[in-house]
Order: C-alpha cells, then structure tokens, then sequence
C-alpha cells in the first residue's frame, strides 16, 4: 500500500522523469520524504521562481516537459511568474505545489493560497486533487496536455492530507484521455494544397519563424521547404535558431529591435507564410498594414493565434513539423529569384553594429566573436533588456538554441534557464547572458551551481543602468533618468569567488576576448564580467 506521497513519486518515474526542481516547505514535506528511496534527481533552487525557469531551460533544451516541485503559500505565489513566463511562451512544464490540508482550504490557514485560482488566466490546465486515488489520471493527463497542442505549463496542488492519505492499489494508465482535448496536427489537405497554390502565384513570397517552429522540432522540415522552394526567411525572436543565421536565403531577425533589411522585406512581401508565430506587437507593430497588400498563410497548432493579430488568407491549423512536411513535399520551386536577389542586396548593403573598443567592451562585437569561438551546437541563454536585443542581434547560430524570456519578458530568466539547459544536455555548451541588473535577480542561483557542481558559464554586461530602461526615458522623457541608475553594485568577481566561482573583469574587447577562451576552456563554471559603455545603444 502506498501513499499518495509515494505515488507521485511513482507517477513522475512512469513518466520518465530524470530531475526536477524545487524548494521544500511543510506542504510538501510528504513528497519530499518519498523522494528519500527514489532515483530521481532533485535540484534544490534558491528561490521558488527560478526553479520554473531550470524547468523552463530544461523542457526547451530537452523536447520534454520540465517539472518543478515547492510547498503552498508563499512558496506556490514565488512560482506565479515563473509559470507565467512558461505560458507567454508556450514551454511545456509542470508545477507541483503542496498544499493545506482539505479541511482547512478556504480558512486562511497559515501558508493557505488559491493557487490554482491565482494561476487560471496563465496556465493551459490546472488540478486540485482530492483524492489520493486520482493522482494517477491527474499525473498523466498533466504531462499529456503539457507537451501535446501548444505547449504549456500545467498545474498540479496536492494537499498535505491527500499526500498523507493510503492507496489500496496503483495503476499508472498507458494513456491520457481527455473528451474534448483532441489537437489537430495534420493540417488540412485542402488548406495545403491552396497554400501550395498560392506559393506558386507568388513573386515575392517570405516565411515567416516564431517559437512554434523550435517547439515542433521542425527545423529539418523548414530547411527542406526552403531548400526545395528557394524563398527567403526572417525570424521572429522566439524563432531564432529555426535556421542557421548565415543560411544563405535568411534575412534577421524582424521587428522593433529587428534587422531593418528584414523588415523592409516584410513591407513589401506579396505572400507572407507565417509559421508559429503569433505576430506580436513586438514582431510586427501594425500588422494590419502588411496584411493589407499581401496574402497571408498562416500555420499554427492553436487556432486561437490563426487571424487574432493579422488578418489571414489561408489558415492551417496543425503540427508545424507535420504540415511543413506536407507542403515540401507538395509545392514546386518558386520563381523568385529577383526577389531573392532584391531582398539579399538589402541585407548585403547592411554592416554590422558595434566595433571593438579599447575602453569598454562592445557587446555587439563582442557576442560575434563570442559565437564564433563557442561550439555549433551550443545553448546561449539572454535576459530581457539590452542583453537580449545585442545577442539576438549579434549571436551567430548555426545548430544550437537561443533562450529568452520573449512573452513575459522576466528578467533574472537567463541564468536559471541556462542551469535547467545544462541539466538537459550536460554535454553541450551553455553560456547565459544578462545585464547586472538582471543577474542580481538570480544571483543567488551561483549556490545551486556550486552545490550541484555545474560547470555553467555566464558573462554579465556591468554598465551600472538598467539600459533599456534608461533608453525609454532617454527617447520619450526628455532624458530625465529615474531609477535607472545601479549604484551600490557589488564587485562582481569578489562575490562570485566568495561561492567558489571563478570569475573576471573584462575592460575592453581584447581582454574579454582572451577571458572567454579562458571561460570556455575552463571545466569550471565560470563568470566573465564586461564592463560595458552606459551609453551603448540596444542596436
């Protein structure tokens, strides 16, 4: 006879849980102890939040649904936005939570929160579960509805009694059903083939990546649609990766922060084929007006993101991977190169931002020559604000991953994220990168990777702002800075030799240079602090 504690425990094994994150409390205290006789690796985070985003890290890292565990109250609300940030960008994970005993719920017993109330607008399911006996059906259909459709975080609370309470009998079921929950992922054979046909009217047709694509793991298909019709490619942020970015057709990275050439292409595309991109103000700021002179094809797995923001000519509702292969192997090579040859004299004419410096260090320089050093299939982790826009920009991918908070925007996501990565894939390289500002919001994550011996390694753009803020109020507020000034900032290297880390200070582009070959070679985690110009613009 088991507990329900012990059952759990039997649930994420029958998954193919390997580690999980998380922070004990009373609530969850019977999991915990369960834990005691199972294999599973349990990492202890040093604040609830961050062990969403090591799971967040993990799931895209991994393809698999990364779990966090902490206990009710102040524990379940700290992991509110690290939920959030999984849901903005569609990561499949899920959150377990301890909680008050059933009798108390509704009492305002001590640590007693509504999480699964708290958490309904920004999770994709939730579960308080009541009985022991159902923790079986309520485990296996969270990590069907996390990882099936469009990814995202779902919700399990168990009160402490319900993990207390006995099972005669456990029966972990084969699958998950659902009524009601049936994604469609083959597309339409109808929609495909005008879609095929469409392409093949076009002359100035452009695809379109969003995040979609890398969480189908659709990268093969999209390089052989490519290949096979010959059209040029942007990306969205979430969509970086989707191609290598000196593919020879590839364009940037579009948008506000974007590549002007990119956008410009864009604006005078007559077919757009968007695919898992949701169009947000951020990719496209007036969507309307690209829609109006172009016809749209959009693909998606939620229909809810087909037309929400720009207007469509032929929705495809399905898995990305699955559609892309439809078409490729449908349509025909289109007769574009004129507009090849347009929109890749664009971007020929463009020259890069950012030159090595003497007297700072030049991130934007600075981050190409970094990923020129750095292996094909790394794993580069950024945090929002200027961090983000100069690796997005800057970064060369070619195989590996670009991890970013790019819905939410959650500053402090890049370090976590980054650990939860290299817990994934051990054996890859996996560097994060995060303004000062940022880095002092998971700081305190330098005692996991001590205690868990990660060799992680991290560079942090010390300019003393928060730069993209600062930017804000220098472009719309006359200059007027306030709150953007990071005085009282500690010595960088001496705090992280304080955790046993090793650590230096770049003060321009030669020494940061000769330290990340250091940093890379090293089997050590390691921190490469570049202090950085003030007044270095986001591009």
């Amino acid at each position: 006879m088991l507990t329900g504690a012990q059952a759990m425990v039997k649930c994420l094994e029958a998954e193919g849980v390997e580690v999980l994150f998380g922070y004990p409390g009373a609530a969850i205290c019977p999991f915990y102890d369960a834990l005691f006789e199972s294999p599973l690796r349990h990492v202890l985070v040093r604040t609830e939040q961050d062990a969403a985003h090591m799971a967040s890290g993990f799931a895209r890292a991994s393809g698999r649904p990364g779990v966090c565990v902490v206990t009710s109250g102040p524990g379940a609300t700290n992991l509110i936005t690290g939920i959030a940030t999984a849901y903005m960008d569609s990561v499949p994970i899920v959150a377990i939570t301890g909680q008050v005993n059933l009798e108390q719920l509704g009492r305002d017993v001590f640590q007693e929160a509504d999480v699964t109330g708290a958490c309904e607008s920004f999770t994709k399911h939730s579960y308080l579960v009541k009985s022991a006996g159902d923790l079986p059906r309520a485990f296996k259909e969270a990590f069907h509805i996390a990882a099936t459709g469009r990814p995202g975080p779902v919700l399990i609370d168990v009160p402490q009694d319900v993990q207390e309470e006995a099972i005669a009998r456990f029966v972990y079921p084969e699958r998950a059903c659902i009524p009601g929950y049936k994604p469609n992922t083959l597309g339409h054979p109808l929609q495909i083939k005008r879609a095929v046909g469409a392409l093949a009217e076009a002359s100035r047709p452009i695809l379109c990546c969003g995040g979609g694509v890398m969480l189908a793991g659709a990268r093969d298909e999209l390089s052989a649609f490519v290949y096979k019709t010959g059209i040029p490619v942007v990306s969205t942020m979430m969509g970086l990766g989707s191609m290598p970015t000196d593919s020879p057709g590839y364009l940037g990275m579009i948008g506000k922060f974007g590549r002007p050439y990119a956008n410009r292409a864009m604006m005078e595309a007559d077919l757009i084929l968007l695919c898992g991109a949701r169009v947000g103000d951020r990719a496209i700021a007036m969507p309307h007006q690209v829609a109006e002179q172009a016809k749209t094809i959009h693909i998606d797995i939620d229909p809810a993101e087909i037309g929400k923001n720009m207007r469509v000519d032929i929705p495809i509702v399905g898995d990305i991977k699955q559609v892309l292969g439809a078409l490729t192997e449908q349509a025909q090579p289109v007769n574009c190169k004129p507009w090849l040859g347009r929109v890749l004299g664009y971007k020929a004419k463009a020259h890069p931002q950012g030159q090595d410096r003497a007297d700072y260090v030049e991130p934007r320089s600075f981050l190409r020559s970094l990923s020129s050093l750095m292996d094909e299939d790394a794993i580069l982790t950024a945090d929002p604000g200027q961090s983000q826009i100069w690796a997005a920009l800057n970064f060369v991918l070619r195989r590996g991953r670009f991890l970013t908070s790019g819905g939410l925007g959650t500053m402090g996501y890049a370090l976590p994220a980054a650990l939860g990565a290299k817990f994934a894939k051990p054996r890859r390289q996996v560097v994060s990168v995060c303004g000062d500002g940022a880095f002092q919001m998971s700081l305190c994550e330098l005692a996991t990777i001590c205690a868990c011996n990660v060799p992680l390694k991290m560079v942090v753009m010390d300019n003393r702002r928060l730069g993209m803020v600062r930017e804000q109020q220098n472009l719309h507020y006359g200059g007027r800075h306030v709150a953007t000034h990071l005085g009282g900032n500690p010595d960088f290297v001496k705090l992280c030799e304080a955790y046993g880390i090793p650590a230096a200070l770049a003060k321009n582009n030669t020494q940061a240079l000769e330290l990340a070959q250091e940093m890379l070679a090293s089997p050590r985690p390691y921190v490469l602090v570049c202090r950085v110009d003030p007044d270095t613009p986001s591009v």
